[in-house]
């Protein structure tokens, strides 16, 4: 039996129920873009600004895109993007904090 050969596109992947969800999309997408870069500057204790400030938005971000999430795709990369940008945020805080000493 011949069948159709469909490309998919990536967002395929998370969009499993075939309809569109650009708003869920934008902040998983920005909740992993968050948390990797809260992560990568996190190796660098001079960078600890950065870090934190980045974990901290990653965080709530991804906070609002769990409950917003309307599929499992969407989850598992704000699962993913939440995990990186609390550990990048809390080794932000161990090298300095949110403020690096300019405040208190």
């Amino acid at each position: 039996m011949a069948q159709t050969l469909r490309s998919q596109s990536p967002l395929a992947l998370i969009n499993r129920d075939i309809k569109e969800h650009p708003k869920e999309n934008t902040f998983a997408a920005a909740t992993l873009v968050l948390g990797l870069v809260a992560l990568i500057t996190a190796a660098f204790p001079g960078l600890h600004l950065v870090s934190s400030w980045a974990g901290l938005f990653g965080v709530l971000a991804g906070a609002y895109g769990q409950m917003i999430s309307a599929t499992t795709g969407e989850r598992s990369i704000l699962v993913v993007g939440l995990g990186a940008s609390a550990l990048g945020f809390f080794l932000g805080m161990s090298n300095g904090g949110l403020f690096g000493g300019l405040v208190g």
